[in-house]
């Protein structure tokens, strides 16, 4: 199914919109273009990110190719609920990056009648599925799977290679600590 317009949204009742894939993927690039496209229709819209990803701005969701828009700084999902009560869309970047509750936040916020749009990775460096991601994928009632281009052959990449040999779950970085890879190029860690 396609992503609503304004022109086609669902009427009288809130929704999820996921936008997922692999780093350099162009989710939040498409993230910036819903919520951007939102404004111009005049809605009130909340944008947040987690305060762990700080590597582009302190106060601004940041594309890789640096398309930027204002955001609120969260550290916790909770605090998306509690400042999203004036809203009528609300964004949320790097959803893999905030605790479990994001799933009962963005079910809470839809119900509320507001529409939802969150990015985020839906594997690991390690090509496993990155919570909470498959849950916020279950409840969305739109989903986007964007892909990137694989640094080794050309081919749609779908999977983030960690070029580092750091073994943490979560390590923040961008060109320097990682490539987009398709299924053949992709080397899964020996852990």
């Amino acid at each position: 199914m396609s992503v609503p317009t304004i022109h086609d949204s669902p009427r009288g009742t809130g929704w999820i919109e996921v936008i997922a894939g692999c780093m350099f993927s162009g989710k939040t690039e498409e993230l910036i273009r819903r919520i951007r496209r939102a404004q111009i229709a005049r809605q009130k819209v909340a944008i947040f990110k987690p305060s762990i990803d700080t590597r582009y701005s302190s106060d601004h969701i940041v594309s890789h190719s640096d398309t930027r828009l204002q955001s609120t700084v969260v550290d916790g999902s909770n605090r998306v609920l509690e400042l999203s009560q004036d809203a009528q869309v609300v964004g949320i970047d790097e959803a893999q990056f905030f605790d479990h509750s994001i799933v009962d936040v963005a079910d809470a916020l839809a119900n509320s009648g507001k529409r939802v749009v969150i990015a985020g990775l839906d594997q690991d460096y390690r090509g496993k599925p990155f919570e909470p991601m498959p849950q916020l994928l279950a409840i969305a009632e739109y989903i986007t799977k964007t892909l990137a281009i694989c640094v080794v052959c050309g081919n749609p990449a779908d999977r983030t290679q960690r070029t580092t040999e750091a073994s943490e779950l979560v390590l923040v970085g961008a060109k320097d600590s990682y490539e987009a890879r398709c299924r053949a190029c992709f080397v899964p860690p020996s852990i």
